[in-house]
């Protein structure tokens, strides 16, 4: 096995059921549940179940999925520091990881102490880990605060040392989990380079994150885990394409209920009633039903998955009582082959007036983006049609 390789080998995880709290009412509920012959709930939930993962070395994958599908899971498995229950998981090569804030980390030892704890546990000699002190300190911006206890760091200054010392030992596999949220946007975008660049040098990366914009940047491949089960492993943005559409279908079985207006009927078509194509015309067509004149404010967007936008409308009008038909036309759609989806929301001064949520989805034919170099978003959502002039000085 080479160094820097990952393999899991039908892996299967589980946990007991949380235990029962010993108050007299949940003993009654408990008691009452057996003399009528039903179940208590006792038992294990399985976390993992036959998952099948191999990375060779100097590959990206990420974990993708809902919370609780396991993503984590899987993690400190590759980490070591909990084991399956069936299956075999080997991660050949000195392993960096970043799985909690304060992962790997003393609260009661000063972050200098830390770093060369950490260091030790990797096996690294205290002259190779005092060689990289300095970088380690100023990447984590912790100048002023690295001789005092880790106690009394903020969860983003833990976050900012921890994620220092994984990348900065020169791990053979670097293993990061969604703490990544904690810092603030300039030091994600550091973090990001980072890992880029320990990819350029031949680390092995496996990344959990629901940013999936970060996820097409440094990732080559992902596995989505559903409930514990490999639903798809492949190419990153092929597998995140399902993922986004099962985001929508769930964002559209519970599109609100309850609300001020509602929508009557919503259509996207191209010229003619045709499938939109990519840098052709596109023609929305809304149905809104109110039950009184409101001064509003509607949004259109288009998204591949989560509720943030690739592109959005707006457009300002009093909506009389009763049913309002709303046309809007795109000249030119900027967007690739795939599937997408629009969503509307309706808003006034004082609120909402209709909640944002998926209306409608709608396929576009046209070209499919090519991939980028490594360290460059590879699948932008925005298809242009640029016209390229070169002169000679």
């Amino acid at each position: 096995m080479r160094r820097g390789e990952i393999e899991a080998t039908r892996v299967w995880k589980r946990f007991r059921a949380d235990k029962h709290r010993l108050l007299l009412r949940d003993q009654m509920e408990r008691l009452g549940r057996r003399v009528a012959g039903r179940s208590d709930g006792r038992g294990w939930r399985w976390a993992l179940r036959d998952v099948n993962l191999v990375a060779e070395p100097g590959e990206s994958v990420a974990l993708v999925g809902a919370n609780g599908s396991g993503k984590t899971t899987m993690l400190r498995l590759l980490a070591r520091v909990m084991y399956p229950y069936a299956g075999s998981v080997r991660a050949n090569g000195r392993v960096g990881a970043l799985i909690e804030v304060r992962a790997g980390i003393h609260p009661d030892l000063t972050g200098g102490e830390n770093v060369y704890l950490y260091g030790s546990l990797l096996g690294l000699r205290r002259r190779e880990v005092a060689s990289r002190f300095d970088d380690i300190v100023s990447f984590a911006e912790l100048e002023n605060a690295i001789d005092r206890q880790v106690k009394f760091y903020s969860s983003g200054m833990q976050m900012r040392l921890g994620f220092a010392i994984a990348a900065f030992m020169e791990p053979e596999i670097l293993l990061v989990d969604e703490v990544l949220a904690v810092g603030d946007a300039r030091f994600q975008q550091k973090c990001l380079d980072r890992m880029r660049w320990v990819l350029s040098q031949g680390t092995t990366v496996v990344f959990v994150s629901h940013d999936l914009q970060a996820v097409e940047s440094i990732c080559e491949r992902a596995l989505w885990l559903r409930e514990g089960i490999v639903e798809a492993d492949g190419p990153v943005r092929q597998v995140l394409g399902a993922y986004r559409r099962t985001v929508e279908e769930a964002a559209e079985l519970s599109a609100p209920a309850f609300s001020f207006m509602r929508v009557v009927k919503s259509e996207v078509r191209g010229p003619g009633g045709d499938t939109p194509r990519t840098q052709g015309p596109l023609d929305v067509r809304l149905v809104i039903d109110s039950p009184e004149a409101r001064v509003s404010s509607i949004h259109l967007g288009v998204s591949e998955g989560p509720a943030t936008p690739i592109l959005l409308l707006g457009h300002e009008t009093v909506l009389p009582a009763g049913e309002t038909e709303l046309r809007c036309s795109i000249p030119h759609l900027p967007l690739p082959r795939g599937r997408f989806y629009l969503w509307l929301g309706v808003f006034e001064s004082s609120g909402e007036l209709l909640p944002w949520h998926p209306v409608s989805q709608f396929s576009v034919l046209g070209p499919e983006l090519g991939a980028s170099p490594r360290g460059i978003v590879r699948q932008a959502p925005i298809e242009l049609a640029p016209t390229w002039e070169e002169r000679r000085p």
